[in-house]
């Protein structure tokens, strides 16, 4: 996918001096070998300079990532570890970065082969609170050689997302429709996190459709269109102004984007949008979303983030959604209740207009917007991309700023039922367990918004981690809690449905 950066993790091996360095050394080697056995060579860079011991050393180290492209980073503890170099690197190196330690390997050699790095990062996590510094340190931080490769892995996407992020702008266009004011932005957690945000106009970006009229390369996005369509092709009259929109997007996006490399978009969608560029953008958007560039509906400009951050963490197209209506009871039981491990209050359906990608959709068509063809001429609402979600694992999540400033998340995984909607849009019948609970006490409880991003697989771990690695409170980063594990504002003499 476009738009989400390339990782590649630098692989420092450090030694405190009164431990044999030859120990890190060979522990460094076993440790790369067992990765790129495994993974391959793309994603890491043994740094072979040294051993990193002290502050000239780690001046040294830091050159040599520099020069070797490095964009992430790892401390191994081959042994204990010097812990006030090992945290100036950490501190030092513009970048995502980790520390795993390496375990004793056997009982024959702990003696003259002892590392003691299980001690080592005690001392490290002290250092690197003392220095204030963000580092993501696995579950279990010690291992073999091949434990510590599994880990290293697990932070490439962790790491991936904390690249893009520090590289991201988010290009919204107009305020929020009325009556949206759910999807407030306050906009300074966006620079606290490094992230940058252009506002404009929706008079901006409909000059400039209107300077794309007749641009030469719309009949070749027809054509793709038509290609993805196929038989779902029901508005082919409108593809010519849906090409030269997407077209528009793509320019805006290359001209605007300035010093960032990766972008984000929050869009307008209403009301006036359908009666001036005479359709609506769902389609469109969930082109781009599959390149890799999410779009978010209504101007939702921490939809459109947390759609950025599931892209990086999942490597695969993301949709946002509306946490739209309840299943209903017959629905249930014909074809949920008894088939499936789920209570009827932990399903509900998300919905959107029509943004969800056609790959992530169980056949689709291109239709007209009902909604708001109640209150529109049919012929301006046309673009949608309507079909039930596919079946499968999901995670639902979402990164907000409060009204007052403060960053929350929640995450939670689950599935999409195979269970047809017999509605409209772009919509799915979606469970997740305990989400009467998380409704009531997350959802509504902190005041989210009704879009939810989600992710086409499980990535709750993951997301976690980003979440944790942005300094998001942990209080503050929600899920799912199982039975019997209440939520701070759970009443603990409810009556259990």
């Amino acid at each position: 996918m476009i738009n989400i950066p390339e990782v590649k993790i630098g692989i420092v091996a450090v030694s405190r001096d009164c431990f044999p360095e030859s120990l890190s050394v060979d522990r460094r080697k076993r440790l790369v070998k067992a990765y790129t056995e495994k993974y391959g060579t793309d994603n890491i860079y043994e740094c072979p300079i040294c051993i990193v011991e002290s502050e000239i050393h780690m001046k040294q180290a830091l050159f040599d990532m520099k020069e070797a492209g490095c964009n992430a980073l790892c401390v191994y503890l081959g042994n204990f570890g010097p812990e006030i170099a090992e945290t100036m690197l950490a501190k030092y190196f513009e970048g995502p970065k980790m520390f795993a330690a390496a375990a004793e390997e056997t009982q024959d050699n702990l003696v003259g082969g002892r590392g003691d790095a299980y001690c080592g990062m005690l001392n490290a996590s002290y250092n690197l609170k003392l220095r204030n510094i963000k580092v993501y340190i696995p579950e279990y931080p010690v291992g073999t050689a091949e434990e510590c490769a599994d880990m290293i892995h697990e932070f490439l996407p962790i790491a991936r997302a904390i690249i893009g992020l520090s590289e991201l702008k988010i290009i919204s266009f107009g305020p929020r429709p009325q009556n949206f004011m759910a999807c407030n932005a306050p906009i300074k957690q966006l620079y606290n996190l490094g992230v940058e945000i252009e506002e404009n106009s929706e008079l901006d970006l409909f000059e400039s459709f209107q300077l794309h009229d007749g641009d030469a390369r719309i009949a070749d996005v027809v054509k793709d269109m038509v290609s993805e369509l196929g038989c779902g092709n029901k508005k082919p009259e409108i593809l010519e102004k849906l090409a030269q929109y997407e077209l528009t997007l793509l320019d805006w996006i290359e001209n605007h984007k300035g010093s960032r490399k990766y972008v984000a978009i929050a869009g307008k969608c209403w009301p006036a949008f359908q009666t001036q560029f005479g359709f609506v953008p769902c389609y469109v958007n969930s082109r781009l979303t599959g390149m890799g560039i999410p779009v978010s509906c209504e101007v939702d400009i921490y939809g459109a983030l947390s759609e950025y951050i599931g892209t990086c963490v999942s490597q695969d197209i993301v949709t946002l959604l509306d946490i739209n209506n309840s299943v209903p009871a017959d629905m249930y039981k014909e074809s949920i209740e008894g088939k499936f491990p789920y209570t009827h209050r932990d399903t509900f359906m998300g919905f959107h207009c029509g943004n969800t990608n056609a790959k992530k959709l169980n056949g689709c068509e291109m239709r007209n917007q009902m909604i708001m063809a109640r209150s529109l001429p049919e012929e301006v609402t046309n673009g949608t991309l309507e079909g039930d979600i596919l079946p499968g694992d999901i995670t639902f999540f979402r990164l907000q700023s409060t009204s007052d400033g403060l960053l929350r998340a929640y995450v939670a995984e689950g599935e999409v039922l195979p269970v047809a909607t017999r509605s409209f849009g772009a919509i799915g019948v979606f469970a997740i367990s305990e989400m009467g609970r998380f409704y009531r006490n997350v959802l509504i409880e902190k005041n989210y918004p009704h879009h939810g991003a989600v992710a086409f697989g499980h990535f709750g771990r993951q997301l976690f981690e980003v979440f944790r690695y942005m300094d998001v409170p942990l209080a503050d980063i929600d899920f799912n809690q199982p039975k019997g594990m209440l939520y701070q504002s759970e009443n603990p003499f409810s009556k259990k449905a």
